[in-house]
């Protein structure tokens, strides 16, 4: 075979293996583009669940409001366990999406479940400090017990009553030279605290200490908030209370399922206060802060989020449930 011969036939191979490659090259490109396409559209399917788990966590924090606000108006003496805000609401489907279901075919499992807990059951953190670098000795003496009866080093107290009262402004209560042991500022970092978490700051506490203590501290906007002994547990109860044990305040507690005190001078003279030395204002029978906890599921799309409400008195000034922050975890 002459070389005239052979050359078209490898023209013709470079040509075959080309369009090989060209084909396969706009295989790819085309394929690319779907997958391109496919990416987008579950993105955007994705932002549609999540805006609307927000808008399901709206109405289902309106609906939190409204039951505070009507609890407010119907017992407004006291708050205690057996009134209607203390109902946890089961997981519940959402009616609206089953009926999407049927319409389009699609296979939303959307559902809502949450519960309203008093935020004044627990031991609020922000008492602790008087006013800048001055914590609030009574309050130290509280806290020290609170640890002891959740089984902490109780020492911790005058390192955390520091860490909040370094945090504090100026002139938030001018400290009481008679009560005021601790004649100078407290060192530390002027970080106002926010959360729980931020106690990690504070020598000595481990998330291990955190996660044990959450059940029984919260961090509320405002300080001297009294613990509300008809929400809370044994332990801070315990606490707030000198010379109780935590078995007595359990005992006290089986009694309270049965009638809650509608007046701080009930609890008082049956816990004997004025022998014991029971602090006043550091107690109470009502709340104005409650924590709202919401589970949102929407198909693949899942919320979890906790609110603070804040129930002012009706004649306050802008009286009424306000919503004072959120926090979502998706």
């Amino acid at each position: 075979m002459s070389v005239r011969n052979v050359r078209p036939w490898r023209e013709r191979g470079v040509a075959v293996i080309t369009a090989l490659l060209l084909t396969t090259l706009a295989i790819s490109i085309v394929a690319s583009l779907f997958w391109q396409q496919q990416v987008q559209v579950r993105s955007m399917e994705n932002q549609r669940l999540h805006l609307q788990t927000k808008w399901i966590l709206r109405g289902a924090l309106d609906w939190a409001t409204l039951v505070l606000f009507q609890d407010g108006i119907d017992h407004n003496q006291y708050t205690s366990l057996d009134q209607v805000w203390a109902t946890p609401l089961a997981e519940t489907r959402l009616d609206q999406y089953i009926e999407r279901e049927r319409v389009e075919g699609e296979n939303f499992d959307a559902s809502l479940s949450g519960d309203i807990t008093d935020a004044c059951s627990r031991y609020n953190l922000r008492n602790l400090g008087k006013s800048k670098g001055h914590p609030d000795e009574d309050q130290v003496v509280i806290f020290g017990r609170l640890l002891r009866n959740v089984q902490l080093d109780s020492g911790l107290a005058r390192r955390v009553a520091a860490f909040v009262a370094a945090g504090m402004p100026v002139g938030t209560e001018p400290p009481d030279p008679a009560n005021d042991t601790q004649a100078t500022p407290v060192t530390g970092a002027p970080v106002k605290i926010l959360q729980v978490e931020d106690l990690l700051a504070v020598q000595g506490v481990t998330p291990a200490i955190i996660e044990r203590l959450r059940p029984f501290v919260t961090v509320l906007p405002e300080h001297n908030t009294p613990v509300n002994v008809n929400t809370a547990p044994a332990e801070v109860l315990a606490a707030v209370v000198p010379d109780m044990s935590v078995s007595e305040a359990k005992t006290l507690i089986v009694r309270r399922k049965q009638a809650a005190w509608r007046g701080v001078n009930y609890f008082s003279d049956e816990v004997h206060g004025s022998t014991r030395g029971l602090k006043d204002r550091t107690y109470d029978v009502r709340s104005d802060w409650f924590l709202v906890d919401t589970r949102i599921r929407l198909d693949r799309a899942a919320l979890d989020a906790q609110a603070l409400i804040h129930r002012a008195p009706e004649q306050a000034p802008g009286g009424g449930p306000k919503v004072v922050w959120i926090r979502q975890q998706y």
